[in-house]
């Protein structure tokens, strides 16, 4: 009897904190938003090497000032529960076990796995001395300044990916594998003020199927209605966004579209490598 009295105690606090909790999130709310936080990431079918007729390791550039892209960009500093996708990453990087690799290796094999320290170090960020004036002795003293990660300056996301077809299902598929966020930004001059020149520099590699999970429970924002909110996996699993191809694997050693080709022509070579793409799909077809 004592035993089923301390249970309906321990059931009655329970209903009783989550009543506050909910009352909490109406405050903001008319409604409990609980599909997007609980979601998880629809498992990858899977894939025999017999049935891979064709595959080809593709790179793709978005830029997250495209208008297609601005989700994955704003907000530039965390809005109550809602972050950039970069923002997110880090965020996993640092409380969920999500491991950075570095972009040292030439095949982005994702091999080499950063510390939280060299992550900072690609963001500029750290514990730094500078010098200002004492405003009771106006003379010079050091004072140390902690320099947060600048996010904001990420514009870019270099997207390795792997397509195949599979003839079990008589289909060209595509799986991404890694995301780099890019930095861009204008060079300093030797008094640390920005110049005209811009320059551009990847952070960190991130193993897409690992990040996956976090990705499932964050929403991105939607422009035309609040309540059909999608995960960033959705986006990112239903190829929302707008990209042209950087680079195809080649016996280059993946080179990269603009190393060979500059503006305007490295763009009409990315729409060349894509209508091969879609050539070698029709083709793998039997009729």
């Amino acid at each position: 009897m004592m035993k089923k009295i301390v249970f309906l105690l321990i059931g009655i606090m329970i209903l009783v904190f989550s009543y506050k909790l909910n009352a909490q999130d109406n405050l903001r709310e008319v409604y409990v938003r609980e599909h997007i936080p609980h979601k998880s990431p629809v498992p990858y079918e899977y894939i025999r090497e017999a049935d891979v007729m064709w595959s080809k390791i593709i790179y793709r550039m978005l830029d997250l000032r495209q208008k297609k892209n601005l989700p994955l960009y704003y907000p530039t500093k965390p809005i109550g529960g809602r972050m950039n996708f970069v923002d997110l990453v880090l965020w996993g990087v640092d409380n969920e076990g999500v491991r950075a690799f570095s972009t040292n290796d030439p095949l982005n094999e994702f091999t080499a796995q950063m510390t939280i320290d060299q992550v900072d170090d690609a963001f500029d960020a750290g514990i730094d001395t500078t010098k200002t004036t004492d405003p009771t002795t106006g003379q010079l003293v050091e004072v140390i300044v902690e320099n947060p990660r600048k996010t904001y300056e990420v514009k870019k996301l270099l997207v390795k990916e792997k397509w195949f077809f599979d003839k079990n299902h008589s289909v060209m598929k595509v799986r991404i594998i890694g995301i780099s966020p890019i930095r861009v930004y204008n060079r300093l001059d030797e008094e640390g003020m920005p110049t005209e020149e811009i320059l551009q520099a990847q952070t960190f590699w991130v193993y897409f199927p690992e990040i996956r999970p976090i990705l499932a429970n964050h929403e991105v924002f939607n422009r035309m209605n609040d309540s059909q909110r999608i995960s960033f996996d959705d986006f990112f699993m239903q190829r929302r966004f707008d990209s042209h191809i950087f680079a195809v694997s080649n016996v280059y050693d993946n080179r990269w579209n603009n190393s060979y080709t500059q503006g305007v022509d490295a763009l009409m070579e990315a729409e060349l490598q894509k209508e091969w793409l879609f050539n070698m799909e029709h083709d793998l077809w039997e009729y």
